[in-house]
């Protein structure tokens, strides 16, 4: 198995983006730091901007990710609604 990876920095509006990731995705590892949060999974993460707007409370393009986003891991596949990372096989 490879781990894939978010980094993203730790502010007011990263907050709700973490906890969305954490929900849907269970199994992934959380390392918080002064100035960032590190989100760390097996095989494969997904972000998911229903979750997100479920947690914030209005719309929310996943373009808006790359305001505070660090860095990461993995192949990308991205659409509309979802962010996956994953490692083919």
């Amino acid at each position: 198995m490879s781990t894939v990876f978010i980094a993203l920095q730790a502010n007011e509006e990263t907050r709700p983006i973490i906890e969305a990731i954490t929900t849907d995705n269970p199994g992934a590892v959380v390392n918080q730091q002064p100035a960032m949060v590190k989100i760390d999974a097996e095989d494969s993460l997904v972000v998911r901007r229903a979750t997100i707007e479920e947690l914030i409370g209005r719309d929310f393009d996943l373009q808006e990710l790359h305001i505070n986003l660090i860095s990461l891991s993995g192949h990308i596949d991205e659409t509309d609604d979802e962010l996956t990372l994953h490692w083919n096989a």
